[in-house]
């Protein structure tokens, strides 16, 4: 048998409970589930995960992870492809692309440490290290916390940060008036209504949100409405880019959003658009097009193929998911001057899960 057979993938959900309560423009959590998955060859295993509901562990559990097991590792493309077919009468948005994700970011994990190389280096690297932006500042947080948050990333060297509004059009323009105070002039300030807002007072937020220089306004409505979307793009002050395309499951979804001209900057999230394979298609579409690519979440999952995409411009690092992926991941990344740099000393993703410590958050899942 070859060396990188995939012999079984084992799959694993955890539900951790966030350290507040949180909220953005339109949505509410307590807690935040880690779908992890090894992909197994051997002596060698290969990890890689998602944030989804446990649905996504019982589909790779009863359908996906037969499709893998038996490939050889080496050929994740093939193997991706295999993946898509088998999904077909389930639909791809949504669960089945979040568990494709998982699958294919253990395989590409696996394949890298068969080669005993980083991911990035299989990959072929375009830059060395990855911007980051802070990311957190929930609807639901105090004022006091909201400052406390904020200026924390920028006192680490972070040189943007975003936060959540959408919640009460009056309300964020203070909040993000008090952002702007707790930062200072030197970093960029970006706001994510999560499509909270009509187009109407989407536009009329843009003009107050630009009197604090916010340069990145996500999701002012919903990135279903490409129409909308373009509405404002053309309509924004100067300087203030629309961003969206987080909830992106496919290449169609993304080529869509981008001959719609619907937004400044593209954003795709390997842990939902089909994983590493998935990211990388969403680079191309936007390269062919001089487009601008941001990576959504997952801090840990997204630095290897951030490093090695030609479109990039930044990697949300996102509050939820730093805490976990550095409470629970060996190899979890910190960043310097507001950059996150590959370990290049580790073969594949460089990560490990500590299941002893994340073992009491364990879910059933059949």
């Amino acid at each position: 048998m070859s060396a990188t057979r995939i012999e079984r993938v084992d799959v694993t959900a955890y539900r951790i409970p966030t350290d507040a309560p949180e909220s953005d423009g339109t949505f509410e959590w307590d807690a935040t589930t880690l779908v992890y998955v090894e992909a197994r060859a051997q002596d060698l295993v290969g990890v890689g995960y998602t944030y989804a509901d446990p649905a996504t562990a019982m589909l790779i559990r009863a359908v996906l992870g037969g499709v893998v097991t038996g490939c050889d590792a080496m050929d994740v493309p093939r193997i991706w492809a295999k993946m898509v077919r088998a999904i077909r009468n389930s639909g791809r948005p949504g669960i089945a692309s979040m568990a494709i994700s998982a699958i294919d970011a253990a395989l590409w994990d696996l394949k890298a440490k068969a080669l005993r190389v980083p991911l990035v280096t299989l990959l072929g690297s375009a830059r060395d290290a990855a911007e980051v932006y802070g990311s957190g500042g929930f609807t639901s947080y105090t004022a006091d916390r909201l400052e406390e948050q904020l200026a924390g990333w920028t006192r680490s060297g972070i040189k943007r940060v975003k936060m959540k509004i959408g919640r009460d059009p009056v309300a964020d323009v203070a909040r993000v008036r008090l952002a702007r105070a707790a930062i200072g002039d030197a970093v960029a300030l970006f706001v994510d209504a999560n499509g909270a807002y009509s187009r109407a007072e989407a536009l009329a937020q843009t003009v107050r949100f630009a009197e604090q220089r916010v340069t990145w306004f996500e999701e002012p409505v919903s990135s279903d409405d490409l129409e909308g979307l373009r509405f404002l793009r053309n309509r924004a002050p100067a300087g203030m880019a629309i961003a969206a395309g987080e909830y992106g499951y496919a290449a169609e979804y993304f080529r869509r959003m981008l001959e719609a001209g619907a937004v400044d900057i593209l954003q795709a999230d390997a842990s939902r658009c089909g994983g590493i394979t998935g990211f990388l298609q969403v680079d191309a579409e936007c390269h062919a097009r001089s487009m601008q690519l941001s990576a959504h979440c997952a801090p840990s999952l997204h630095v290897h193929v951030a490093c090695a995409a030609q479109s990039f411009v930044h990697l949300e690092y996102f509050h939820d998911h730093v805490r976990i992926e550095h409470a629970y991941f060996d190899g979890a990344l910190t960043p310097k001057h507001g950059r996150l740099e590959p370990d290049r000393s580790r073969p594949g993703l460089g990560l490990e899960l500590k299941k002893r410590d994340i073992a009491k958050y364990e879910l059933s899942v059949r």
